[in-house]
């Protein structure tokens, strides 16, 4: 085998951190060797660190325990040992802008969870099976950072991951209005019940910025690269609602969607069950075989039965019929801290490994 590229995680400490530290055990092509996070945590080792905050219900791989855990801050020292890194730091946007473009800067590639970048004209948003031609634009990122080899790639918002990839698998049919509702579990806030105990029989019709990203993002994932950027698709319209629902992980959505050309519904079924992008033909270790699984009982697809469908990297979808007011309506569901986290990043990277933007430095 190969060696393995050297990774750090800046944020490496919180929960999508340590489902990166997770999803990367025993990873074919990457090896953690760096993690960073507050000045709080530097010093200690990643063990000690996340003693009494590991939230997953997996342990806390070996390998990683004995990592001394270094300042995010000290941008020098955490990328000259690594070969790129995955951020997921608590922060402003303007401090997370700043400081992914200071590891950009060191020649160190950025694959982000944030949201920081997303809307940045040359940083590509990805879902590598849906857009991975947005790559392109990395070039005229780092003409304008002033570097050979770093850059920023980021992650789009985990809740359209639910329903965007059942969407795009239809454009040849031009969508024109989505109504979307999605059902989000208490791990997209970075908590579990056991901190978050008012969420227990509760639900919050509320989540801070996600009706305009779920509005939006999805434009951006359909644009496409012009003059060195990204610009964003002007179809469809959505209209979207975002609760919060007492669930653990796994974001469901109820979508309605009206088409310029109505598909008929086997025509639907037949796209999203044979649809593959770019993961499934290079064949990436976190691909999964199946993207996107179609469901014919009435009461499926289900957050707690299907959520971790290929290993919690595919999209489920299930109850397609005809709307009264649009011309279809079905439900879609996907591992908002697998897919629509960490497991999507890593996704990214490889990809990005694949398409030789990243390399061993």
């Amino acid at each position: 085998m190969a060696e393995r590229l050297k990774v750090g995680i800046v944020g490496g400490t919180g929960m999508v951190g340590q489902r990166f530290v997770e999803l990367l055990e025993n990873h074919p092509w990457f090896e953690v060797t760096a993690i960073a996070a507050s000045a709080n945590s530097a010093g200690k080792t990643y063990e000690e660190a996340v003693q009494g905050r590991w939230k997953l219900a997996t342990p806390i791989p070996e390998a990683v325990k004995g990592i001394v855990v270094q300042d995010a801050s000290k941008v020098e020292e955490v990328a000259g040992g690594v070969d790129f890194i995955f951020c997921a730091v608590d922060m402003r946007k303007e401090e997370i802008q700043a400081l992914e473009e200071q590891y950009a800067k060191t020649g160190t590639p950025v694959v982000s969870n944030n949201s920081a970048h997303r809307w940045t004209p040359d940083v590509p948003m990805v879902i590598p099976e849906l857009n991975p031609h947005h790559l392109e634009v990395i070039e005229a990122q780092q003409k304008r950072l002033g570097t050979a080899s770093g850059f920023i790639a980021v992650k789009p918002n985990c809740s359209i991951q639910s329903y965007v990839p059942q969407l795009h698998a239809l454009l040849d049919y031009k969508p024109t209005q989505v109504v979307v509702s999605t059902y989000q579990a208490i791990s997209g806030a970075g908590k579990n019940f056991s901190d978050w105990p008012e969420m227990v029989d509760n639900v919050i019709p509320y989540i801070g910025g996600e009706e305009e990203k779920s509005e939006q993002e999805p434009l951006r994932i359909w644009g496409e690269v012009s003059g060195g950027e990204i610009v964003k698709a002007s179809a469809p319209v959505i209209s979207a609602q975002c609760i919060r629902v007492p669930v653990t992980d796994g974001h469901l959505a109820t979508v309605s969607v009206s088409f310029e050309k109505k598909p008929a519904k086997e025509e639907m079924i037949e796209r999203w069950v044979n649809f593959k992008g770019r993961p499934q033909e290079l064949n990436l270790p976190s691909a999964p075989k199946q993207f996107i699984t179609y469901f014919e009982e009435d009461n499926r697809p289900q957050t707690k039965l299907d959520r971790d469908i290929e290993r919690g990297m595919g999209v489920t979808a299930g109850r397609l019929r005809e709307d009264h007011l649009f011309d279809y309506k079905f439900v879609g569901l996907s591992h908002n801290t697998v897919r629509g986290a960490a497991g999507g990043a890593v996704l990214i990277a490889e990809l990005l490994k694949a398409e030789g933007y990243i390399q061993a430095k």
